[in-house]
């Protein structure tokens, strides 16, 4: 099996969708498909159980997936290191990210590099759908995400940004042109879902109005750019936070605050039992900064 097509497989395995993997790895659907039908033909049993609205693993799936990852990441691992020795580089820290919103933490960045630098830091994008499994998979080792996050296992580190709550709607919503607007305006509205888990979400996607009213949680997505099309579309609004206007500013997509949400607030998260000198010096700039 060429290792191209290895990746494809582990790729696959953890979005579960031809087109979102071919836009990870840069290839076709047809590429995907393609190297998909092969390494099932040379196992001789199916890998996946395809239909119109869903892909899974078979069990010989899982089974291959269990084995593979782990090799296929120590690979990689092995590569850097020698890619980074070579350059002069002793470490790296991988930060996952929720968002495209980058440069609001360039000085986070500068700060630690300035500290550390012959580490470099690399951004992995976090999809929400699954926002702590990178994390507790060791694809990355530190990761940004809005509060509150209760999770057993993962360590809550200082806060790094906070910022208010907006409500995302298309160019000709009847919301649109409102200068404000409240979640009890959210009633009589679909809302776009998609983060887990529940009490995570409805940090910003509350359940119900203060009135008691329910929201209709309405399209699932897990990144960003999913948001983008159904949002222009008139199919649903989407609870976001405000730095989206500036980072997903178009002419089809009206930004508009919402008055009674309470500001979002961001902060640093790593796994307890991975925690190391690096992330402990991420850390610290971070409160440096805010303080």
């Amino acid at each position: 099996m060429e290792l191209r097509d290895i990746e494809i497989f582990l790729t696959l395995a953890d979005e579960l969708h031809f087109g979102r993997t071919a836009e990870r790895l840069h290839v076709t659907p047809a590429r995907v498909s393609q190297a998909i039908k092969k390494q099932e033909r040379r196992i001789g049993a199916a890998l996946f159980e395809r239909s119109s609205r869903a892909v899974a693993l078979t069990p010989i799936g899982r089974q291959l997936f269990a084995d593979l990852a782990p090799a296929y990441r120590g690979l990689h691992e092995g590569m850097e290191r020698a890619i980074r020795a070579a350059g002069g580089k002793s470490g790296v820290l991988r930060l996952g990210m929720l968002s495209s919103n980058v440069q609001d933490f360039r000085p986070l960045l500068d700060a630690f590099h300035a500290a550390h630098p012959a580490c470099e830091a690399r951004i992995r994008y976090v999809g929400f759908g699954d926002p702590f499994g990178p994390l507790r998979e060791g694809e990355v080792d530190v990761q940004i995400a809005w509060l509150p996050v209760r999770e057993a296992d993962l360590r809550v580190g200082p806060v790094v940004r906070v910022e208010p709550v907006v409500l995302a709607v298309g160019a000709g919503h009847r919301l649109a042109g409102r200068e404000t607007v409240s979640y009890e305006d959210l009633a009589e509205e679909v809302v776009i879902g998609g983060a887990r888990p529940d009490y995570w979400r409805q940090a910003l996607v509350p359940a119900c109005t203060p009135s008691g009213r329910p929201i209709r949680i309405g399209p699932v997505v897990t990144a960003e750019s999913e948001l983008l099309p159904i949002l222009s579309n008139g199919e649903a609004v989407a609870l976001v936070h405000s730095h989206a206007a500036r980072y997903h500013a178009r002419p089809d997509i009206a930004y508009v605050p919402v008055r009674d949400a309470p500001p979002a607030r961001w902060a640093l998260l790593w796994r307890a039992a991975a925690e190391t000198d690096l992330i402990r010096s991420f850390a610290r700039a971070a409160r440096s900064l805010a303080g």
